[in-house]
Parts: structure tokens; C-alpha cells; sequence
């Protein structure tokens, strides 16, 4: 019996940024190997489709789903796939998100917006569609991702990523306490800097001008470790706080980084 047997989880960015493992593919992974049922989506199908093979390949059970998170109407149609195909949903995962540098002078209204709409305002869509069917069936688990850039600057001005990723955490905080009543907890996984395909498929383009071993190096000498996490260190800590192990905690924050926050350079 694994630590999420009979649970039926729907995964908000299971795929992942180029090849390889990044944060939900690697919560997918380990939820069905825990023994979940998982619904698998992401933008892109394809990427969804890569991640539910490679449970398949080892046993599990998965559906792959494709949804732009950010609209309402497509977050309650994959919510309504994932209780067609298995009944009930008991865990919620929040993994969509992406980060646009720059300050309070470079960054425009715009962007601005767009991204509070990308790592925030879908949380909202996403746990309003849910939250009823959890309540009827008597509980629940809600893990949202957020940022270590939503507590201290991390060396790159990444002014609204770390304003709608805190605003993440403010939002389970309010979740949490208005749900206990009803057996749903909402917790939070606060990534630091993490060794997934992103950093060489997005970041590298973004911020080192295409030098991947540049922004490697610069990420790996900032935590206190030495080195940048991986995508299986944010998954076991979603997993403790999706399993019934966390089952008197909510409202927390999971800081998963390193020691990086704890540094003053």
C-alpha cells in the first residue's frame, strides 16, 4: 500500500519545460508510484501525454488532459474529466506558474498583469471548481507551488513573479483556516532554486543570454548546500503534505531550498 493509495489527484502542470523532469512531472511520477490515480494537465497535450507514458510505463494509472489554467472554463472542464474518469478528486495540485524579470522601472503594466493571471488569479479558478466537491465528499488536500522569491530577493528582479507567488501563499493561508471545518487542508511548497529543464530550456535564454553553464554556476553558489535542488526534492514534500501524514497540517509553508534563505550575500 502505497502513501496515496486510492487517492485520485488532479495535477496542474504535470509536464514539463523541454526534456527531462521538472517539477510536476515529477509530482505525477511519485504520486502514482504512491499509488494515486493521477490527472495529468498541462498546455501543452504532448507534455502531458510524456508524463502519463512514463507512469503507464511503470504500472500507474493516469490521464492526460490539455487546458489554458488561466480560463475558467477550461479549469472546470478538466475538473469535470478527472471525476468522469475517476470518480472524485482528493488531492489538488497547483504547479502552473513562470517568472518575467524585471523592476518596478522595466516591467509594464502589462506584464505585470499577465503575470498575477499566470501564478495567481488560475489558483483561484482552480480551487473554486474544486473546493465544493471536496467539501461533499466529507475532505481534501490542496498543495500549492509559490517561490523563495516571494521572501527575499534572489538576485534577479523578478518584482510581480515574487508579488503574485506571495500572493500564492496569502491565498492558502485564507483557504486553509475558511476549510478546516470541512476536512480540507491547503498547504504550500516553497521552491528554491531547482536543477529542472527549465533552467536550460527558459532561464538561460532569459537571463546569461544562452550561456546554460553560466546560469548554472551562478544558481549552484547561492544556497547554502552548494548546489541547486532537483524536481524530486519539491516532490517529496508535496507528497508528505498531499498524504494523509500531514493530516493536522494546514496552512503551512514548506521551504524547499537549500539554505538559501537563510543567506545574506
Amino acid at each position: 500500500m502505497g502513501r496515496l493509495a486510492g487517492k485520485r489527484v488532479l495535477i496542474l502542470g504535470a509536464g514539463s519545460v523541454g526534456e527531462g523532469i521538472g517539477n510536476g512531472r515529477a509530482m505525477a511520477l511519485l504520486f502514482a508510484r504512491e499509488g494515486a490515480q493521477c490527472a495529468c494537465v498541462d498546455l501543452r497535450i504532448e507534455a502531458a501525454e510524456e508524463t502519463t507514458a512514463l507512469i503507464a510505463k511503470e504500472g500507474g494509472q493516469a490521464l492526460a488532459l490539455s487546458a489554458d489554467v488561466t480560463k475558467e472554463e477550461e479549469v472546470q472542464r478538466v475538473v469535470d474529466a478527472t471525476v468522469a474518469a475517476f470518480g472524485r478528486i482528493d488531492i489538488l495540485v497547483n504547479n502552473v506558474g513562470g517568472s518575467v524579470p524585471g523592476g518596478p522601472e522595466e516591467l509594464t503594466p502589462e506584464a505585470w498583469h499577465a503575470q498575477f493571471h499566470h501564478n495567481l488569479h488560475y489558483v483561484h479558478l482552480s480551487t473554486r471548481a474544486v473546493l465544493p466537491l471536496m467539501r461533499a465528499q466529507g475532505g481534501g488536500a490542496i498543495v500549492n507551488l509559490s517561490s523563495v522569491a516571494a521572501l527575499r530577493h534572489i538576485g534577479t528582479d523578478l518584482m510581480a513573479y515574487a508579488a503574485s507567488k506571495s500572493g500564492v501563499m496569502a491565498l492558502s493561508r485564507m483557504i486553509a483556516v475558511r476549510y478546516a471545518p470541512h476536512g480540507i487542508r491547503c498547504n504550500v511548497v516553497v521552491p528554491g532554486l531547482m536543477h529542472t529543464p527549465l533552467v536550460e530550456a527558459r532561464l538561460a535564454g532569459q537571463r546569461t543570454g544562452g550561456d546554460v553553464a553560466a546560469i548554472v554556476a551562478k544558481r549552484n553558489a547561492q544556497p547554502a548546500m552548494g548546489r541547486m535542488g532537483d524536481a524530486w526534492d519539491v516532490a517529496y514534500a508535496a507528497l508528505f503534505l498531499a498524504s494523509d501524514e500531514a493530516k493536522y497540517v494546514t496552512g503551512a509553508e514548506i521551504v524547499v531550498d537549500g539554505g538559501l534563505t537563510l543567506m545574506t550575500r
